[in-house]
């Protein structure tokens, strides 16, 4: 049974500090499946010099009580070093990268390169009929930014998925 959010349903950014081996995303995966909760976004990166540590964010939707519950799982796998709730913890910063490629000419193909411009993305490839831009920025500014391209030839979009981090100097 799937799981679809309510009104008692809040989105939650969650962090999580692993050893990197594998099997690991799969067990992680696998505590939000078996409630039935689904991942919005999923991001994995290592991130440490000796490869040994991967940081995994992931962005979900449920009641605080289910969350808390996913957390304290999640603490409870021994691979797992920390898990960090951004939501909760304070103000935090999170941003996606997005490549979206739009074919067009004449006025649609002068109407994205300004419309780009306004959305601080950059031309990574182009040819005569087409480009493929880069954008950086919270969700909400790709998702506008697709959805305009729509109207001028959008042709494939590709996403990373949320990364986040807390502001200031410590360390979630």
């Amino acid at each position: 049974m799937m799981h679809i959010p309510t009104e008692a349903s809040e989105r939650h950014v969650l962090t999580i500090m692993v050893d990197n081996e594998a099997g690991i995303l799969a067990k992680i995966a696998g505590l939000f499946t078996a409630r039935g909760y689904n991942i919005d976004s999923l991001t994995v990166a290592d991130i440490t010099d000796g490869h040994d540590v991967s940081r995994i964010t992931i962005v979900t939707h449920g009641p605080p009580e289910i969350i808390d519950q996913i957390r304290a799982q999640l603490e409870r796998l021994v691979p797992v070093h920390k898990v960090t709730d951004l939501t909760e913890v304070g103000p935090y910063v999170e941003r996606e990268l997005a490549l979206v490629k739009v074919s067009g000419k004449g006025e649609n193909r002068v109407e994205a390169l300004r419309l780009a411009d306004v959305f601080r993305a950059k031309v990574v490839d182009t040819t005569t009929s087409s480009f493929i831009f880069e954008l950086t920025g919270a969700p909400d500014k790709i998702n506008s930014f697709v959805t305009l391209m729509k109207e001028l030839g959008l042709v494939e979009v590709g996403r990373t998925g949320i990364v986040g981090m807390v502001r200031g100097a410590s360390v979630a």
